[in-house]
């Protein structure tokens, strides 16, 4: 029986998420203080040991992106942190989770992260409608203020920082990090071209480290349990520990910390239950709208950022909707392309009209049944355009559904 092993959410249940001296006392700020006495590029090089991937969904090397932070312009002075807390992918809550249960956790990796790369200011840019999130941390910080864990001079070092938290209001589009960093700068949330990347040019044109909730929350257990020892946990190719947030015709819904390389399988039928009133699987939709729809047949290839795509598959922010025999994989789809269009920003014109006439052949094969296969032909070719010629990952996102539709559910749509 697959059973969880809780990393990040170790506090969950055993602290009180107000309490910063309940935090202290399960072990808090202990990893921070032995941080700040060590050499930057030594907490830099436990990171990229530990080969953690960034758990916002592309799973690019965590390591590797604090040290392009820290090497870039190093006589600027200035050098930006920001916690990516816009959580606004369909299906997703595990960054709610660990804000609304241990934010003094999330709160010392922001801190760890931040010396390591040389910053001096941290924002948290947080989604509007997350209340209680935002509540919880305003508090762990004017508590760690008062503590001496934020400010100058933390635990007598060189060390200083401010931590600020910034409301997003409610455009999915912010949750790209070139996206974040022109609403954080009070400009309206368009994407910036790349290159340049944040670490060499970000907040306010100062090299800035983005990183999502989950992957700064996991900073302390590895810089004070070592690379060695996260690097064992999981796969060689994604170690460590993932949160899936599992909802739709299951059991028991949920959020569940498991080692990556368990299965979909193991999650689905073990920790959550099962199907509900013993309905047969059709499809499960993996990481959100900007996901892919999978059947039975992937259900035993082990998670992990590479694993899944040599079935055309994509692990995203961990989203797992499961979808029962009764449910139209069609009407989904509809409602995933409506999406896009509604969330686009219309910078672009590859993404702005793009989105809209997805949704037009949505409507065309709603009217027309029997040309269905055909139009989703159609929509593939036009989602592979798009994905080629749009600025910014929303552009590039309906191809993976529409794709994987093909592939798995051609018959069926």
């Amino acid at each position: 029986m697959i059973s969880e092993k809780r990393i990040t959410l170790k506090n969950l249940g055993k602290i009180n998420p107000e309490s910063i001296d309940d935090y202290i006392n399960e072990g808090g700020y202990k990893v921070l203080e032995s941080a700040v006495n060590r050499n930057h590029i030594e907490i830099i090089d436990e990171m990229l040991n530990s080969s953690l991937r960034g758990r916002g969904g592309a799973g690019f090397s965590a390591g590797l992106k604090e040290k392009f932070t820290s090497e870039s312009c190093l006589r600027c002075e200035q050098k930006y942190l920001i916690c990516n807390a816009d959580e606004g992918e369909p299906g997703t809550f595990k960054d709610r989770i660990i804000m609304e249960n241990d934010p003094h956790l999330l709160l010392e990796g922001i801190l760890i992260a931040a010396y390591a790369i040389g910053a001096n200011k941290a924002f948290i840019y947080i989604r509007g409608e997350y209340y209680k999130s935002i509540e919880l941390l305003e508090k762990a910080i004017k508590d760690a203020k008062e503590k001496g864990f934020i400010g100058k001079n933390i635990f007598e070092s060189f060390f200083s920082i401010d931590v600020e938290i910034r409301l997003g209001a409610g455009s999915y589009l912010c949750g790209e990090e070139l996206t974040l960093l022109e609403s954080l700068e009070g400009k309206r949330g368009y994407p910036r071209i790349k290159p340049p990347f944040p670490a060499e040019k970000g907040l306010l044109g100062f090299p800035t480290l983005v990183n999502n909730v989950e992957t700064l929350a996991t900073v302390p257990t590895i810089v004070g349990m070592g690379a060695e020892w996260y690097s064992k946990i999981g796969t060689e190719e994604s170690p460590g520990t993932k949160i899936f947030t599992i909802s739709g015709d299951v059991t028991n819904p949920g959020f569940f910390e498991v080692e990556m390389g368990t299965t979909l399988r193991e999650l689905i039928y073990g920790l959550a239950g099962g199907m509900k009133n013993g309905k047969k699987l059709k499809a499960v939709l993996l990481g959100g709208a900007a996901g892919t729809f999978i059947d039975e047949s992937v259900l035993d290839i082990p998670t992990g950022f590479d694993s899944l795509k040599e079935k055309g598959a994509v692990l995203g922010s961990g989203a797992i909707m499961v979808m029962g025999e009764d449910k139209s994989i069609f009407d989904v789809t509809y409602s995933i392309m409506d999406f896009f269009k509604h969330e686009s920003c219309g910078k672009c014109v590859p993404c702005r009209i793009g989105t809209a006439h997805l949704v037009n052949l949505m409507k065309k094969a709603k009217e027309n049944p029997s040309e269905k296969k055909a139009i989703l032909e159609e929509m593939l070719s036009e989602s592979e355009y798009i994905a080629k010629t749009s600025l910014c990952p929303l552009g590039q996102s309906p191809i993976l559904p529409i794709r994987s539709l093909v592939r798995y559910f051609k018959d069926q749509f």
